[in-house]
């Protein structure tokens, strides 16, 4: 039974054929035509979070395919009426997929050993798989093949950067991140990185002129994430020259893209000169969640596209 909790599941050449899958459904769907690829299959959504582009998408997305979605809110009593392993046993006899949206990774984790069906980390405080596909799908569309190109992320290392650290690594694409000391990676990530992904080329400063620099796109998110809020008059203080504005952009090459996995806090990380500007892609990026999650959806359940 495959599973997609991280981007350490796929392998190179798994990833490039998701995203085949992905850009054949995607010209499709601009056609007009929503290939049912996975009729009769059913979905279950799990989530301990709030979601607009993971719910909104996922749901679309299995439509579009031809199967059925379930969102199962707290009447289930996930985590509180049994154990996990009795609830992803039964659940696993009813649906075909779980998208699992969780507030810890291990939650995930957990539910994919007693699973039968395949399992989706939708978003973890650990890793988001699915919005790292969709942005590297993005700039794969925006300017071709990524190995040798820099991503540069600006901010600290957060659940979405670790899921573009493994995703960089499998396509060789050289990422650099401008984060402060104390809000980089910690030697736990970095020793799992070097295991999965051997060949990443990952370059950590301080200095975001210095990550932007040769960077095709720059890339960013909220400097305090949801379950950090306690941490958020901190965090602003600490990370008040990690902005992304226009004078930061300036020193990137010429293009460059930003992205951003939203919802964004206009004004801290990020201005709206640049979010709203020319060279923001982050509508492309939200669209691509759909895009992305069918192409998952067809070759996690083995769907001829």
């Amino acid at each position: 039974m495959r599973h997609l909790i991280t981007l350490a599941d796929l392998t190179a050449i798994e990833t490039e054929r998701i995203f085949s899958i992905t850009e054949d459904l995607k010209n499709k769907f601009a056609k007009g035509l929503r290939e049912p690829l996975l009729p009769g299959r059913v979905m279950a959504l799990l989530f301990e979070k709030q979601s607009l582009r993971t719910r909104v998408s996922f749901e679309a997305g299995m439509t579009h395919l031809g199967g059925n979605t379930m969102f199962l809110g707290n009447e289930v009593g996930f985590g509180s009426r049994e154990s996990i392993a009795d609830f992803g046993r039964v659940l696993g006899e009813y649906v075909d997929v779980v998208v699992v949206r969780a507030n810890q990774h291990q939650t995930v984790v957990e539910l994919a050993k007693h699973c039968k069906c395949s399992v989706i980390n939708g978003l973890t405080n650990y890793t988001h798989p699915c919005q790292a596909m969709a942005d590297l799908f993005t700039l794969r569309e925006l300017a071709g093949p990524l190995a040798g190109r820099t991503l540069a992320w600006v901010g600290d290392a957060n659940n979405v950067v670790r899921s573009l650290a493994m995703g960089c690594g499998r396509l060789g694409m050289r990422l650099m991140m401008a984060t402060p000391k104390k809000y980089q990676f910690d030697a736990e990530t970095l020793a799992w990185l070097r295991r999965e992904v051997p060949d990443l080329d990952l370059h950590v400063t301080t200095d975001p002129v210095e990550a932007v620099r040769d960077a095709l796109a720059i890339y960013t998110d909220v400097w305090a994430s949801m379950g950090q809020e306690q941490e958020r008059e901190i965090r602003l203080k600490d990370f008040a020259g990690y902005q992304v504005n226009a004078e930061l952009l300036a020193h990137a090459q010429k293009g460059a893209v930003f992205m951003h996995c939203l919802p964004a806090r206009r004004g801290e990380e990020v201005t709206d000169e640049v979010i709203d500007g020319p060279q923001s892609v982050v509508v492309q990026q939200a669209a691509n969640r759909m895009h992305a999650q069918k192409g998952i959806l067809a070759w996690l359940l083995g769907a001829k596209a």
